[in-house]
């Protein structure tokens, strides 16, 4: 208390003194330590990143009566006490992986961002990218696969419909290619009940990619499907599963040297999770649903980003509950790429999981031909005004 009675009889001048030396002392603190230990702007990114913005906003509106109007009213208030800790411990209360990357060797290779989820996408069910034996891969099995009357159906509107379409005429500026070539579905396997064997050298994700391609050339898109087997190139070469996309990836460059109209590329896999994840109904119908997944490990990944939001919020206006939402993921290697630094517009898809229907798989599919087409015929307006 004494001291404290001191402090404030000190004259005015000498506290204005000791105050402007305790900051002098500060900044010859912070500028002569090593530049490792500076604080810089890609630190303080660091320490926010996974903060709810909708705190900060908060924080605003508690000194800026302007921004009360722009506060959701439905949207709670932060909890403070749990955004505080978080920003000192760089750990999340109703996240354990946040503390497991912090005491587990590699396993923050493992923790990864939702940048948009989808309606009940948390980080319980993130993709699950399964990485069998090559030798499991290429084994010979049994596959089912009936062409449904919904699709007969389809091919005939199709036709009907095809010749008021605008078309970007003999310009393939849609590439679609699969790493994961072999990935299958358990409903046509009947030999099948272990989802790690869930693959096939015809019945597997490229039929979903044929069916994208003529979704998207029915909506007068030029599309090429790239038809190598990379699991083929991958033994060809003696490599193992996990270096599926440094095939690919000589595949993906061939096919951009070649054509100079090439915009996007989509790579296409399936999820391994459960079904009751990967699947929604839409006006009755049960649709295989989409996570879009965008390669973090290389220095223009936001570009990417930004296209996999936009199509996540039109595939949610249009079809809701179809996209479960766009993930970054990091890891070693070209696992962090997925090819999608020789592009700015290219992206990973998750076409539902090991447990879905090709006719699901298909919906799927038309479904996002249809709003990418709304939004690639809309840029085009916009640049032909331009």
């Amino acid at each position: 208390m004494k001291t404290k009675t001191l402090w404030f009889l000190l004259p005015r001048s000498s506290v204005y003194i000791i105050g402007f030396i305790l900051l002098f002392l500060f900044i010859a603190t912070m500028t002569a330590i090593k530049p490792a230990y500076r604080l810089s702007s890609e630190m303080i990114s660091e320490w926010t990143s996974d903060i709810d913005s909708s705190f900060f906003y908060y924080l605003l509106r508690l000194e800026n009566r302007a921004f009360h109007e722009g506060f959701p009213a439905d949207k709670a208030k932060p909890d403070v006490t749990n955004t505080l800790f978080q920003i000192a411990t760089n750990l999340k209360p109703n996240d354990p992986r946040s503390l497991l990357r912090n005491e587990i060797p590699g396993f923050s290779n493992f923790d990864n961002q939702m940048i948009v989820a989808g309606q009940g996408t948390d980080f319980t069910n993130f993709p699950v990218e399964s990485s069998p034996p090559l030798e499991d891969v290429l084994k010979e099995r049994q596959a089912v696969l009936e062409e449904s009357e919904e699709q007969t159906e389809k091919d005939k509107k199709d036709q009907e419909q095809q010749q008021a379409t605008p078309t970007t005429g003999d310009k393939q500026v849609v590439y679609i290619y699969n790493s994961h070539n072999r990935e299958s579905f358990l409903p046509h396997l009947p030999e099948v009940t272990d989802p790690n064997q869930a693959h096939h050298k015809e019945v597997n994700i490229t039929k979903v990619s044929d069916r994208l391609a003529k979704s998207l050339q029915d909506n007068g898109i030029g599309t090429v499907v790239e038809d190598t087997d990379i699991m083929n190139e991958l033994n060809k070469k003696g490599w193992d599963y996990g270096k599926s996309y440094q095939a690919s990836r000589q595949v993906v460059e061939d096919a951009f040297a070649a054509n100079k109209h090439m915009r996007y590329a989509f790579d296409l896999h399936r999820d391994s999770i459960s079904r009751d994840k990967t699947t929604t109904k839409i006006n009755g119908k049960s649709y295989a649903r989409l996570m879009i997944v965008v390669g973090a490990e290389h220095a223009d990944y936001e570009e990417n980003q930004k296209l996999a939001t936009n199509l996540h919020y039109l595939l949610e206006e249009k079809y809701p509950g179809l996209s479960r939402g766009v993930y970054t993921k990091k890891g070693a290697g070209t696992n962090g790429i997925f090819n999608q630094d020789l592009s700015e517009n290219a992206l990973l898809f998750e076409f539902g999981g090991v447990e879905n229907h090709l006719d699901e798989l298909y919906r799927s599919a038309d479904a996002l031909a249809d709003v990418f087409s709304e939004m690639y015929w809309d840029a085009e307006k916009v640049d032909a005004s331009s």
